[in-house]
């Protein structure tokens, strides 16, 4: 019996925290799928915020200037949805935003080790679980070195600053192509799918881009 492959494009960014609870959705249907279906998935960067400043900024301060209000029951949302899947989220654990592209490198990179997927939610859950600070290298040389980079290996990618243009290039080039607004997710290079839904969306999503590689789309 031959395999049957999916590939699925994953745009986010790792201080997006309903990028977090997406990646997380996504991670457990892909998990639940049968053994002889090969899934790649394919991380890209997006930034929500280009300019964040080097040292960081208040998490509450940034988002009441930004919106006019503060994000109290959104996170009550978020953290009550993360709940239903096991992940046990306190958003007013990690009180700093700070710059996210030296991470999106480290994920960028990741690709050819074939870590990129477990490594980008390893980030996540660094940031907003441990409430760690991703944008300091030694953070990333913690996570890196468990996904298949030597410690050099992260202080060179996460310092270059020709990686770091590069992936902001790339964030760029998806905000041109019309992607808004992170997590989002293209399967089997058709079917799009915004934001951090519902688990069976994820599953009617993969169920239609397995049917039209079938032939049955």
């Amino acid at each position: 019996m031959s395999e049957e492959r999916l590939e699925i494009d994953i745009f986010s960014d790792p201080v997006c925290p309903w990028c977090l609870l997406g990646l997380n959705r996504l991670d457990k249907v892909v998990k639940a799928l049968p053994a002889d279906i090969v899934v790649e998935l394919r991380h890209h960067p997006f930034l929500l915020d280009a300019n964040a400043p080097v040292e960081g900024e208040n998490i509450v301060e940034m988002l009441t200037r930004k919106y006019g209000r503060a994000p109290t029951d959104s996170w009550d949302r978020l953290e009550a949805e993360a709940k239903t899947i096991g992940l046990d989220l306190d958003m007013r654990k990690q009180d700093m935003r700070y710059p996210s592209q030296a991470a999106l490198v480290l994920i960028a990179a990741a690709r050819e080790k074939g870590t990129q997927h477990k490594l980008a939610l390893a980030v996540g859950h660094a940031y907003y679980i441990d409430a760690l600070n991703i944008s300091d290298p030694e953070v990333l040389v913690s996570i890196g070195t468990r996904f298949g980079f030597t410690a050099e290996e992260v202080r060179v990618l996460v310092t270059d600053a020709g990686a770091k243009s590069a992936v902001e290039s790339a964030a760029a080039q998806a905000s041109a192509q019309g992607i808004s607004g992170v997590p989002f997710f293209i399967f089997g290079n058709k079917y799009a799918l915004s934001g951090a839904q519902p688990v069976d969306m994820f599953e009617k999503a993969i169920a239609a881009a397995r049917n039209e590689a079938a032939g049955n789309g």
